[in-house]
């Protein structure tokens, strides 16, 4: 009994103990834990700021090649005119040789009509 006794008042003194400890306001951050916190926020600020510049210099790289692309477009529809101008006149050319050459065709044909009506004429009488 005297066993349990004992063993009763240890534990009462351990919960007692640990009320107390646990019960208390939290302890204000020591010097070392705001050592700390400054030191990741210095590191934090530093990639923040390489972070930032990284992002400058690929927008301004993206600007860059974005203007390349618009100069490179607007060269390629340029020579795409100029290439659809080249195929209208040669296609004009080559429809005023046929044209030419069906018109010439076409007065030899009235002439020869007109000489063979002549000859049906002379051939009624």
């Amino acid at each position: 009994m005297k066993r349990a006794a004992q063993k009763i008042f240890v534990l009462a003194v351990c919960i007692f103990v640990i009320s107390i400890t646990g019960c208390g306001q939290p302890e204000p951050p020591s010097v070392k834990k705001s050592r700390l916190i400054a030191v990741e926020n210095m590191r934090l600020k530093k990639e923040l700021e390489l972070r930032n510049s990284q992002i400058e210099r690929l927008t301004k790289l993206h600007n860059k090649q974005s203007k390349e692309q618009d100069k490179l477009l607007a060269e390629c529809m340029q020579e795409k005119e100029s290439w659809k101008q080249k195929a209208q006149q040669n296609i004009r050319k080559q429809v005023k040789g046929v044209f030419d050459a069906v018109m010439e065709q076409n007065a030899k044909l009235l002439e020869e009509n007109e000489k063979l009506k002549a000859q049906i004429k002379k051939l009624q009488n």
